[in-house]
């Protein structure tokens, strides 16, 4: 069975196809001469990762699945959430994220905060969806030089590195990403083809 992954992130793509059944044969959006960019304007990650779902499979007619995530802090009321990967503003970067979860969280507390990533399949015309969740803290500085976004700030919860400082296997053994795609792989690996 095909069914595409809506990015146009190899690394994702060749990841999944490395863990997910031989059955299926994933394909990116390229592979289906798909150009352009996916919508994503909802308010909520959840929200997102369906719009980018049904964008395809409604375009395409084609089993598809789409994931969204976001850092949830406690003390900013669940913010970036959704915003994440532009918190800063449009033309902002990861830097200018960082930057300004760090001041917005000056002298509060409570650090508390999750990754959280939803996996929206949409297989045979209904929709499934997968959750991720680790929770962490957010550090009062930098900490680390690898991962991507928020990374150096967050301290993963019953570990002494933040993601930034933790090699790449190791964070994707824990990481929301990962949890959310372990429950994809299982739903598809069971899958009883009708």
């Amino acid at each position: 069975m095909d069914i595409v992954f809506v990015t146009n992130n190899q690394h994702k793509i060749k990841e999944i196809k490395s863990i997910v059944d031989k059955r299926f044969n994933i394909l990116s959006l390229e592979d289906i001469g798909f150009k352009g960019d996916v919508p994503e304007t909802n308010p909520t990650i959840e929200g997102n990762a369906s719009q980018k779902s049904f964008y395809i499979h409604n375009k395409y007619k084609i089993n598809c699945f789409a994931d969204d995530t976001g850092l949830e802090i406690k003390a900013l009321n669940m913010r970036p959430g959704v915003y994440s990967a532009r918190y800063a503003g449009d033309e902002c970067d990861s830097e200018k994220n960082m930057k300004r979860v760090l001041e917005e969280l000056l002298g509060k507390d409570d650090r508390s905060a999750r990754f959280r990533t939803i996996i929206s399949l949409i297989i045979n015309g209904e929709e499934k969806t997968f959750e991720g969740i680790v929770n962490g803290q957010i550090l009062n500085r930098k900490k680390g030089k690898d991962g991507f976004g928020y990374d150096p700030i967050f301290l993963p919860d019953g570990y002494d590195l933040s993601f930034a400082e933790m090699g790449l296997k190791e964070k994707n053994t824990i990481s929301h990403r990962a949890r959310a795609t372990k429950l994809l792989i299982e739903y598809l690996n069971s899958f009883r083809f009708q």
